[in-house]
């Protein structure tokens, strides 16, 4: 219980990044952070921690995130909607349903 203990089963969930190799300053969202709390009198030791999260380097572009995100599995999709409507018209013009038909 309570983790790897240092047996070595587990391989680490993702990378975690190195925070020495981040600047506070290559980031202008934190450098606007960094400012405001200069204006306040404080800092924050820990900002360059946070750096990695507004690296675009790391990152594509958010559109081209968009599209992975919400059309991953679209062209399989479509296609598998498309055999569903063929198969249920096949499916009624060989077994038809009598609800409805001949009735007034």
């Amino acid at each position: 219980m309570g983790g790897d203990h240092g047996h070595g089963h587990h391989a680490p969930m993702c990378k975690i990044p190195d925070w020495r190799i981040y600047k506070v300053e290559s980031s202008p969202e934190l450098m606007e952070v960094k400012r405001l709390l200069a204006q306040k009198g404080l800092k924050d030791p820990w900002l360059r921690n946070e750096v990695w999260r507004y690296d675009r380097s790391q990152f594509a572009h958010p559109t081209q995130n968009w599209r992975r995100v919400f059309m991953r599995g679209f062209w399989p999709g479509l296609g598998l909607t498309v055999l569903t409507i063929a198969l249920e018209s096949l499916w009624a013009k060989a077994h038809p349903s009598e609800h409805g038909h001949g009735h007034h």
